[in-house]
């Protein structure tokens, strides 16, 4: 009976395996048939592509999943640069540097190079050891710069990564495996390309098609190639970086301009090797669908509210037993706003108020919020607050009210 029972349980944990991994790639398979349908059939593990200017994720495939993202990872390590140090200064080559494996600029221990030099190396040819190199400069170690890497995530909003290494090779800790999510990926590099107040350095280097420099002895002389083909397939190409390891596959992130709306792909896992352009064919699906399908549309802000009653307000002017409204305003100095929308999303307005208020009421009190909707996708919200001061009746105010009501009548006698 024992053994029994053993075989019955294990065939039992077996059908809940089995019974949960169908249920997961139903909800998937569901997920994708709601897809628009020329991105159905993406290769990526996990693809994103976002408005930059606004964040707003406007297609996801398993886009809050993370994944080891090999090389795109140096969009951070390059924009951490930029912000933190100056192109002017001298980084020396470590051993820890030197020894990085390939691809590598074949940095040797003690050479020193000019930090605006070792970027072109870093996003161009995507040098492993000028990573390195870099974050040793700029956090005074690997893992000093890995803390800049993830406080900076977490200041813009990132909460599915973690970085471990500048470069973006395989690596785990005990907080787990340098990794990230397609959203995270595409909130990093619209940043880097709109946010930062490096965005035009940024976008300078990484549109560069070959660069040559020295070491600062200029004694060894250095090229490097783009090796970024996104910026010749579509006009309005902006910026990108590619990645490949054994664990992430092959990996981009890249972004596009065009009509003054501004693109940001993300794709983890789009094949592995053999399968060299999946990452490109992923990405021209994204950007296409985006050109075709995004256009700005201009949404006016509502401006008349309904007042609200004030329960035991007071008005000069206003009866001993007359309600007393309060009136209310948007807190906010833009009459309209700009949201990219495609032509079967709907844009509306929720208004969420107080019915009644407590005198006295000061100018500027919150009493709501004013918020906008995409289908079920929250926007933009604004705080509704009191236009106007309201004062608590008081037995004084009645009496004058009284007063003032006979003396109306013994004058109309």
């Amino acid at each position: 009976m024992r053994v029994l029972r053993k075989r019955v349980c294990r065939c039992m944990v077996w059908i809940l395996f089995f019974v949960l991994v169908f249920l997961e790639s139903g909800r998937e398979c569901n997920a994708m048939e709601n897809s628009p349908e020329e991105l159905q059939n993406l290769h990526a593990l996990s693809a994103v592509l976002m408005d930059a200017r606004s964040g707003r994720v406007l297609f996801s495939k398993e886009g809050e999943v993370m994944r080891p993202m090999a090389s795109t990872t140096k969009i951070l390590t390059c924009i951490l640069a930029l912000e933190e140090g100056n192109l002017e200064e001298e980084v020396t080559v470590s051993a820890r540097a030197a020894a990085q494996p390939a691809v590598h600029l074949q940095m040797r221990e003690g050479q020193t190079f000019y930090l605006g030099d070792l970027l072109y190396s870093l996003m161009l040819e995507s040098h492993n050891d000028t990573a390195v190199a870099i974050a040793e400069h700029i956090g005074g170690s690997v893992e000093g710069f890995a803390e800049k890497m993830n406080a900076k995530a977490r200041e813009l909003g990132c909460e599915n990564s973690h970085f471990i290494t500048p470069n973006g090779l395989d690596e785990e800790d005990e907080n787990g495996l340098h990794s990230i999510s397609a959203e995270d990926l595409a909130t990093v590099m619209s940043y880097c390309i709109v946010e930062s107040p490096k965005a035009e350095k940024f976008l300078e280097i990484t549109r560069t098609n070959t660069y040559t420099f020295t070491d600062v002895s200029g004694q060894s002389s250095y090229s490097c190639q783009n090796h970024n083909s996104f910026l010749n397939m579509m006009s309005g190409a902006l910026s990108g970086k590619t990645g490949y390891t054994g664990d992430a596959g092959y990996c981009y992130v890249g972004a596009l301009e065009r009509d003054g709306r501004t693109f940001v792909v993300a794709l983890l896992g789009s094949g592995w090797p053999n399968n060299k352009n999946y990452k490109w064919e992923d990405t021209m699906k994204l950007m296409n669908y985006a050109v075709e399908h995004y256009f700005y549309e201009e949404i006016p802000i509502v401006t008349r509210l309904p007042k609200i009653q004030v329960k035991e307000g007071n008005r000069p002017e206003s009866g001993i037993f007359e309600d007393v409204m309060v009136n209310i305003e948007v807190e906010n100095t833009e009459t309209s706003f700009r949201v990219l929308v495609a032509e079967e999303e709907k844009i509306h307005a929720k208004i969420k108020k107080n019915t009644v208020l407590e005198a006295p009421v000061k100018k500027g009190q919150r009493v709501g919020t004013l918020t906008y909707y995409i289908d079920d996708e929250m926007i933009k919200e604004y705080p509704i607050i009191t236009s106007e001061n309201i004062s608590k009746l008081t037995y004084g105010n009645i009496f004058v009210k009284i007063a003032k009501k006979f003396l109306i009548f013994d004058m109309m006698g």
